[in-house]
């Protein structure tokens, strides 16, 4: 079979694999897997049939995750270290199949084809299906890489559903123990690093007619609510200049947080505001309260930052002239977290060889796993083109072509890594 075959046929085998998965869904009607359930269990299992088919030692951690394990195959430098490869299995409601699952599939076909090449790697591999990394059912996200990297807090296991269930609750009813939990997380000295494979959630490799791209960082984040209260009165009877709207004190820091975000293109900032919640909702009653969301992202900490305190001076300026009262809560912050400088190298090397040109640079203003693996070890990425950037949506697609190279850039990665360690 020719390199060209190959490739198209393991592209074709990663479709196979994710239509698998893809049928495991808590809904007839979309792709729904939320962490610690039914369809979760089954994709789970599913994924650890394909390790054990791959000839990889496997087992289930205490938060969900399957992690499948192979032995170096010779000595190395690095000794009995291991090289962790993963992504996750958990998605948003209605979503599209490729986000995450795509990551574990690639890992999974990379392992087989070093083993049909018959090359024994100086450094053992862990392949890892996180069971959650999107934190839709549970008001956290990263949560299974978090107990990888040791970074969990514990009072995390005390969080609630939208039924009420604690995180402790669900482990325990998925047959797991949460108190072990926090035995999970690898020591420093056995790992090598983390790489992950992971569709590019976005436009610029289409654009630019890319396959495959090399990322350098994820994005500094964070994520407030902010709440503004005014007074209710009646639709027909209050003058325009004695009212104290809330939802007009809103719409006005909208627009100022959209112009805010659109000022510093040079630190990639975007500003978005997902949720709005109006009170009491009535259409003949002046709005009293509105509570919101924003979401605020940058290529440095010092461009949120900045963003983030623009914001809020914007915030009180209205506050005062529209006479409401303003609250501004940070309840998530991740800083800016850049690729290790050796894995980073190695899949530029892996993707430019694959492709027959130089692998083009990106920053990841979504955040991964690697976020959390970034605590314990270096981490790197290769994204992979997906159509018309779109992404959470059932829309979501990425060609069997794509899908083949994204592999053979993983295992020319692997390969690349396993040289450095014979050469020194």
């Amino acid at each position: 079979m020719t390199e060209l075959a190959t490739t198209r046929a393991t592209g074709a085998r990663a479709q196979q694999m994710i239509d698998a998965l893809a049928a495991i869904s808590a809904s007839p009607d979309n792709l729904t897997r939320l962490y610690l359930t039914p369809e979760h269990k089954r994709a789970a299992e599913l994924v650890g049939e394909w390790m054990r088919e791959a000839g990889l030692s496997v087992r289930m951690d205490a938060s969900g995750s399957m992690r499948g394990s192979l032995p170096p195959g010779k000595a190395g430098r690095s000794g009995n270290k291991s090289l962790l490869i993963g992504s996750h299995i958990d998605t948003v409601i209605d979503a599209g199949r490729y986000d995450g699952n795509f990551g574990v599939v690639a890992a999974l076909l990379a392992v087989e084809a070093l083993k049909a090449r018959g090359v024994a790697l100086p450094f053992g591999l862990e392949i890892l299906a996180f069971g959650d990394e999107e934190g839709v059912r549970f008001p956290i996200t990263l949560t299974s890489s978090a107990i990888a990297a040791g970074v969990f807090e514990t009072a995390t296991l005390d969080q609630t559903d939208r039924a009420g269930i604690t995180m402790r609750e669900a482990i325990t009813a998925f047959g797991l123990d949460p108190e072990t939990v926090a035995e999970e997380a690898y020591p420093a000295d056995s790992v090598l690093g983390y790489l992950e494979v992971h569709i590019e959630q976005g436009p610029v490799l289409e654009r630019t007619n890319a396959p495959l791209g090399v990322v350098t960082a994820i994005a500094s984040q964070s994520r407030h609510h902010i709440r503004i209260r005014g007074e209710a009165g009646h639709a027909g009877t209050v003058p325009m200049p004695m009212r104290r709207d809330a939802l007009a004190a809103a719409a006005e820091l909208l627009v100022a947080m959209e112009a805010i975000g659109r000022k510093d293109r040079k630190n990639a900032l975007v500003v978005t505001v997902g949720q709005l919640d109006v009170m009491p909702g009535a259409s003949n009653v002046i709005p009293s309260e509105v509570r919101l969301t924003l979401d605020v992202r940058a290529a440095t900490d010092e461009a949120r930052r900045d963003a983030v305190a623009a914001i809020i001076s914007q915030a009180r300026k209205i506050e005062a002239v529209r006479q409401v009262a303003l609250s501004f809560d940070t309840y998530l912050e991740k800083p800016f977290a850049p690729c290790g400088a050796r894995l980073t190298a190695a899949i530029e090397t892996a993707t430019s060889e694959v492709m027959g040109k130089p692998a083009q640079k990106l920053l990841s203003g979504a955040g991964h796993d690697g976020l959390s693996m970034a605590h314990l070890c270096e981490y790197g990425m290769i994204f992979v083109r997906c159509r018309g950037g779109i992404s959470h949506n059932p829309a979501e697609f990425v060609t069997e072509d794509d899908m083949g190279v994204a592999v053979e850039a993983l295992v020319g990665t692997i390969l690349e890594l396993a040289r450095q360690e014979e050469a020194t």
